[in-house]
């Protein structure tokens, strides 16, 4: 097993980068987990893991399958370097970014589009709900939180290993989708039908827009419906997780 036990480490100050920089893990397609169940998630997945990060007295879960992963114990001052989170478990996967080619995408039917959502909780949260409603990928948008950000890796709770999360142009996406016949519901309040009365067959693609000013007029343009969900009480609106959650669940049983 190799062992670290300096800060200034390359290896150690490139994870650090992979922790606080968009710019390191987009330049390297690399990201860092952290935390017993993430670890656990990011080991399930087949050739994510780089290093299993482990920091001195921390014992590992006899049920990991470990064999064929690269083992780098580390002691106190490395793990504090490194670390997201302020009560941190010692336990850290160093991991690549997945990589998805085109050729996959015609198989997507249902997919979730995110446009301009720039909270990386509510990013992780969406993907997290994506994945648990059976969705077959994320797109996100220009202006979306960075899905290897680690705030929303752990709001999405080992989900990003679980369902393809691509970036790209949303409304390149979405006219593509169009002519493979699959129906694109927007969501906004202009022009908008209940979220209920709308008929979904199998193949549909759900937009969720930014935080404050919603989905894009160029892609709700796009769209063959436009839904809202009803509000009863006093608040003037949901967070665009729930609203999404609501969504997703309503339409992805069709």
């Amino acid at each position: 097993m190799k062992r670290i036990e300096s800060i200034q480490n390359s290896l150690v100050k490139h994870w650090k980068k992979l922790v606080l920089t968009r710019k390191e893990r987009d330049k390297s397609k690399e990201f860092l987990v952290e935390g017993f169940h993430l670890v656990e998630e990011a080991l399930k997945s087949e050739n994510a893991v780089l290093s299993l990060i482990v920091r001195e007295g921390v014992e590992l879960p006899d049920n990991w399958n470990t064999e064929n992963v690269q083992m780098v114990e580390i002691n106190q001052a490395v793990a504090k370097e490194i670390a997201e989170t302020e009560q941190s478990q010692g336990v850290f996967a160093y991991c690549r970014q997945p990589e998805y080619d085109e050729e996959m995408y015609s198989s997507w039917t249902k997919l979730l589009l995110i446009d301009s959502v720039q909270d990386p909780g509510n990013v992780g949260t969406m993907i997290r709900t994506a994945d648990a409603a059976g969705m077959d990928a994320v797109i996100l948008g220009q202006g979306t939180a960075d899905p290897y950000n680690p705030k929303t890796v752990r709001a999405a709770q080992g989900s990003n290993f679980n369902i393809p999360v691509v970036r790209g142009d949303l409304v390149q996406w979405v006219q593509n989708l169009k002519a493979e016949g699959v129906r694109v519901i927007g969501t906004g309040l202009t022009n908008a039908s209940n979220y209920t009365d709308v008929e979904i067959d199998s193949k549909f693609t759900i937009i969720v827009g930014n935080e404050g000013s919603g989905v894009s007029p160029d892609l709700l343009a796009l769209a063959d419906n436009v839904v809202k969900i009803p509000l009863y009480g006093k608040a003037e609106s949901l967070n665009v997780a729930v609203a999404t959650g609501i969504l997703l669940y309503t339409y992805a049983e069709k």
